[in-house]
């Protein structure tokens, strides 16, 4: 399920005693007023804690200490209000493990033209502590978020609030667990990868389990919870018989009740958020999981098909990172399958076989059990509908051996032109930014995997963040994307990683 800790994050005001206890209890007071101003603003949707004054080498390296040895800090926000020597700040940063935010704002939106004096000037130069700040912090290589502005510009505070949502991200990421169910489809490279690297790196583990450990599971769940979870369904989706038997398609959906239920004890009983499996060995399963992966999906468990690990870490990344969203549209497992080329009606049909999320559904969504050639299994129920429209982001993780490239692009979700009366799968259309054509040469030119993980809810600057962070490279396809500079980037890349 998707559980979260109660995320805070530490505000702590730059400063230093050079100009006397009355200005230190003056940016102590200011920042109380931009900390309750921050925690009753909606665009904030995590606590910000105030802390006090960092005024010494001690007192920085002893409140980093204390942000790293609490659970609950997903990160610092740091506020220069005066004048703040910079190399205080190196043994504290030198230990410091939780995202860090330079929020180079000020008290005083406007210069108080016919009273500003020199006391004035030196209790209130954020323009000089933020650039001795912003010098260490690039001395060190130490990376770090700026968010520039006034305090209390609703757009600061968007961005202050996005930059939440990646830290959240960075501290959930050493907590994802990806139980892979057999192995890659064979032959198949982009999906596989360096398992011991993404833990080093992103702090992912990833286990392997045979398929047949978790038939017990599947089996052991009794008639009654099958029952109960099949009504559910009923009650729920749309049922499209396709001319079967009523009995017969009901059992069909019970198989995949029981998988739910056996699948999801699983992976809470070993402590896992995310897991793979692959088609061509499902053991003593009935059927391919389907149904049953696309709800705990919705329930916040990441998923990937084929065995591919590196897709459900994404998408329980995405999940975790939105959270609590109000209005939240949602974020999902995709795959491309085939393109639109009729000039001005161009896009990507983005589906998989039978495992799409349904929080992306828009409106009616309905249960089909019709046949699947792959899997050797009898005919899987799973749920069909149709995607939100609007704009979303697509994301691909890969190994390039030497490196994890985040491939990251700005997508447009439209309705397709006809409806699709026999294909019975969830899917979403979409365009890629600039274009289909620049968007998908670039896309194939960076290696992006056939698999993403998308999200109607996130922004690709978010995702550039989180890699920044996790220090992998990033690669953003975008409205602004020129196809030569982007094989030129890819090659400096080469470069910046050997």
């Amino acid at each position: 399920m998707l559980n979260i800790k109660q995320y805070k994050f530490w505000f702590c005001p730059c400063t230093q005693d050079l100009y006397g206890d009355e200005v230190l209890a003056h940016v102590a007071a200011h920042a109380g007023e931009v900390v309750a101003h921050l925690n009753a603003s909606k665009e904030i949707p995590f606590e910000v804690v105030l802390k006090p004054n960092l005024l010494t080498n001690d007192v920085i390296s002893a409140t980093f200490a204390a942000a790293n040895a609490d659970p609950e800090c997903a990160g610092i926000i740091t506020w220069a209000h005066t004048f703040s020597p910079s190399k205080s700040y190196i043994h504290g940063l030198q230990q410091l493990t939780k995202p860090l935010c330079q929020f180079a704002t000020q008290y005083n939106e406007e210069i108080p033209y016919d009273t500003i004096d020199m006391d004035f000037m030196n209790e209130n130069q954020a323009a000089h502590g933020e650039r001795e700040l912003g010098h260490i912090f690039a001395r060190m290589r130490w990376t770090h978020k700026v968010v520039f502005g006034y305090w209390k510009d609703e757009s600061v505070l968007q961005e202050l609030g996005a930059w939440q949502r990646v830290a959240v991200g960075v501290n959930e990421s050493r907590n994802i667990r990806i139980a892979r169910f057999a192995d890659t489809m064979r032959n198949v490279a982009v999906t596989d990868g360096d398992k011991v690297e993404a833990e080093v790196k992103l702090g992912w583990t990833v286990d392997a389990w045979p398929v047949n450990d978790l038939v017990p599971y599947v089996n052991g769940v009794s008639d009654a919870e099958v029952k109960a979870l099949t009504d559910e369904y009923y009650d729920t989706y749309e049922i499209i018989l396709d001319g079967r038997d009523p009995q017969e398609f009901r059992r069909h959906v019970e198989v995949q009740a029981a998988q739910e239920i056996g699948i999801g004890r699983f992976l809470d009983e070993h402590d896992y958020n995310a897991f793979s499996d692959h088609f061509g060995d499902l053991g003593g399963l009935g059927q391919l999981p389907s149904l049953a992966i696309q709800r705990l999906m919705q329930k916040g468990y990441g998923f990937g098909p084929e065995g591919d690990w590196k897709t459900p870490a994404m998408v329980r990344l995405m999940k975790v990172m939105t959270a609590g969203m109000e209005g939240s549209k949602g974020s999902a497992l995709m795959e491309d399958y085939t393109y639109n080329l009729v000039p001005g009606k161009e896009g990507i049909l983005e589906s998989h076989m039978s495992e799409v999320d349904p929080s992306v559904a828009d409106g009616r969504i309905a249960i089909r059990a019709t046949p699947l050639s792959m899997g050797d299994r009898e005919d899987p129920a799973r749920l069909i509908f149709t995607g939100k429209t609007g704009p979303a982001i697509a994301t691909s993780l890969i190994d390039l051996g030497n490196r994890f490239r985040l491939i990251v692009q700005d997508v447009d979700c439209k309705k397709v032109e006809k409806p699709m009366p026999m294909l019975p799968t969830g899917t979403v259309f979409w365009t890629p930014r600039p274009d289909l054509k620049i968007g998908t040469t670039a896309w194939i030119y960076a290696g992006g995997a056939h698999h993403t993980a998308m999200s109607y809810d996130l922004t690709s600057g978010q995702m550039a963040d989180w890699a920044e962070a996790m220090g992998i490279e990033c690669v953003v396809i975008d409205a602004d994307t020129k196809l030569r500079d982007f094989q030129r980037d890819l090659k400096l890349g080469e470069v910046f990683y050997r």
